[in-house]
């Protein structure tokens, strides 16, 4: 299925068919900005997937490996959140990241180009230690 540049979650499920009855899309961001390629893994009611799957803020997540990636555009391996990539509505959904910390994570990026690794990410204004720690695992260059 193809769906056009800057789609939702909610639009791909929509274009799917809907929910199936027994998936728990309250654990999902259905307001999450879709990627090319992206694979998102619906959990069933009452499933518990393994905390290295789980997407951040929620409790739903990937099968995991590369390409593949969670509801709100982070997971393990190649899906998380790519920094040279992602748009602000993308950034934001990440944790403690919101609409002003991921403008200026997009500006920084404009003006000294794509981040190298991600520890760079402390040079933004805002990101400090205590954040940098926390969004490492969530984020890829």
């Amino acid at each position: 299925m193809e769906l056009p540049r800057g789609s939702r979650l909610h639009q791909a499920i929509e274009a799917a068919g809907g929910s199936a009855p027994d998936a728990d899309s309250n654990q999902l961001n259905l307001a999450a900005v879709l990627e090319d390629g992206q694979k998102v893994l619906v959990p069933r009611k009452g499933e518990t997937l393994p905390s290295g799957d789980a997407p951040a803020g929620g409790t739903g997540g990937t099968g995991g490996g590369d390409g593949q990636a969670g509801a709100d555009g982070s997971s393990t391996s190649a899906g998380k959140v790519n920094l040279n990539t992602a748009g602000v509505e993308q950034l934001a959904t990440l944790p403690r990241v919101g609409p002003v910390l991921a403008q200026r994570i997009v500006d920084w990026r404009a003006e000294h180009g794509n981040f190298r690794r991600v520890e760079e990410l402390d040079a933004v204004d805002g990101v400090g230690p205590k954040m940098l720690a926390a969004l490492l695992p969530l984020v890829r260059v």
